[in-house]
């Protein structure tokens, strides 16, 4: 009876503190996942998908171990745009992902091609879902776009126009809102490290570039992640932080695979890219918040 009561309490308790909480204004920190560039069949030239199935599957292990309140994947999910064992071996060991946990994909130059069509886009939809489109967690808004478009628009104009109207209803939508996180996830980082770098193939070209980075700002994201270079980089602009992640798949200069742990608390966002072999054994955001996801 003395164990029943005591547990009621708990219950009570919890639910109390979470009331308390949501008058407040406040919330309780959550964490989620990133992972990029998975691009399934890099590593042995299209010859086979063995070496990204091998990582993915422990990427995907570790987050149903971990249990984020959703994984994210940003572009580069095959080597091959259209490829269908490639697609269908990303599915299947995406699908491993426990079914309590959101899992949503964001499409890469190498899904769509470098300049994608509305031929390739139609593909990728069918295979994938949406190529731009926006989701909630909590306190936190994030916003899905199709960076490739933006990156190169010429053969898919249309496409890319929609795409900029859909960004300033919804960047607008969230302002109404509230929304305490508005965060951006796409594929290509519209800087590496300094947002008047000369063009590259890793970022987005300084015309564009420079236009989306004002709207973003002024509508008050704070953060943007992405993936695309293989490598980690970090880099500001205003007030947003360009977060560019390492790749779950093959590596480029020196860089090891692995993913992004990112904690988010009403105080902010931090984050931290943990190689394969130093995943942690669990995340405990309220002992991380503010004291041990650092950046790089």
């Amino acid at each position: 009876m003395r164990r029943a009561f005591t547990l009621a309490f708990a219950v009570v308790a919890v639910l109390a503190c979470g009331l308390a909480l949501r008058a407040q204004g406040t919330e309780a920190p959550f964490f989620f996942i990133q992972i990029t560039d998975p691009q399934f069949g890099m590593s042995a030239g299209n010859a086979d998908v063995e070496q990204e199935i091998a990582n993915l599957d422990f990427a995907v292990a570790t987050a149903n171990r971990l249990r984020p309140a959703f994984v994210i994947v940003t572009g580069d999910l095959v080597n091959r745009a259209g490829d269908e064992g490639q697609i269908g071996a990303y599915l299947r060991s995406m699908s491993r992902l426990d079914p309590g946990i959101p899992a949503y994909h964001v499409a890469g130059n190498h899904d769509v091609e470098n300049v994608p069509t509305p031929e390739t886009l139609v593909a990728y939809v069918k295979r994938f879902g949406p190529d731009h489109y926006s989701f909630r967690h909590g306190s936190l808004a994030g916003i899905v776009l199709n960076s490739v478009l933006i990156a190169a628009p010429e053969k898919a104009p249309e496409a890319a126009r929609e795409q900029e109207e859909w960004l300033r209803a919804e960047l607008e939508r969230a302002k109404r809102d509230g929304v305490r996180h508005l965060v951006v996830f796409q594929h290509h980082p519209f800087f590496l490290e300094d947002p008047a770098e000369p063009d590259r193939y890793e970022n987005i070209p300084g015309e564009r570039r420079t236009s989306h980075l004002a709207l973003l700002a002024e509508s008050g994201v704070t953060h943007v992640f992405a993936g695309h270079y293989h490598r980690n980089a970090l880099g500001r602009a205003g007030g947003i932080d360009m977060v560019t992640t390492g790749p779950i798949g093959m590596p480029l200069g020196g860089a090891k695979s692995g993913m992004r742990i990112v904690t988010v608390t009403d105080d902010g966002i931090e984050h931290r890219y943990y190689e394969l072999g130093e995943l942690p054994n669990r995340v405990t955001v309220l002992e991380q918040a503010g004291a041990g996801l650092a950046d790089r």
